[in-house]
């Protein structure tokens, strides 16, 4: 599974701006070109943009594969129409939102350790993990990657599949295939890709699938 998580302000580029139409056609880009997933985490967007935000990002991924979540806002993305939320550590549980929305929405979490991993499951609440921060990654330069040994205890503790997060690139989208995990999520590989959206993708899956051969 590929997974765009979104931020605006990479996609801009700049730290000062409202403006989403270019993340909205990065997210055209991606699901086109075969994404399965796109993270709609946009935590600093007043909630009648961020509902806005999202609502257009459905209807350009309605004749697509691509699934869009919502980060943390479970009320953005019921009224917005998305398939699903994925949740922060401090977000309500996975169990409580599975009483509030509808049996086909995927319903994931952030873990940064095998402890966490293994505790928030346990609920069997959850349909994926998102573990990292993997490798050193400029979305987050203060944060110590768990690195992907961490990422292997990880999927060898827990049956649900785990997504690595964190300065995941085509260069090292072997080694996580390698360490069991289920797919990659990435935001600069995907802003950085310019017009070549659907080559990064191809080559991301491949190397990715690789690795993943490897264990058999």
């Amino acid at each position: 599974m590929l997974c765009l998580v979104t931020d605006r302000h990479q996609a801009v580029g700049s730290m000062s701006t409202d403006d989403v139409e270019p993340l909205l056609r990065l997210i055209g880009d991606a699901s086109r070109a075969g994404v399965d997933l796109v993270q709609i985490r946009e935590p600093d967007l007043a909630d009648r943009s961020l509902e806005a935000l999202v609502r257009r990002a459905v209807e350009l991924t309605r004749d697509t594969k691509t699934r869009v979540v919502v980060n943390d806002r479970v009320d953005v993305a019921l009224a917005a129409g998305a398939a699903g939320v994925h949740l922060k550590a401090s977000s309500m549980s996975a169990a409580r939102v599975r009483s509030l929305v509808p049996r086909s929405w995927l319903v994931g979490r952030s873990v940064h350790d095998v402890a966490e991993a293994v505790t928030v499951t346990a609920s069997r609440s959850l349909d994926y993990l998102m573990a990292g921060t993997v490798f050193k990654t400029r979305s987050k330069p203060g944060r110590i990657p768990i690195g992907p040994e961490s990422l292997e205890a990880m999927a060898r503790a827990v049956e649900v599949p785990i997504l690595a997060i964190g300065g995941v690139t085509v260069r090292n989208a072997r080694r996580v295939g390698q360490t069991g995990a289920a797919g990659l999520a990435a935001i600069s590989e995907f802003v950085d890709s310019g017009d070549r959206m659907d080559v990064v993708i191809e080559e991301l899956r491949s190397e990715f699938d690789k690795g993943r051969s490897s264990l058999l």
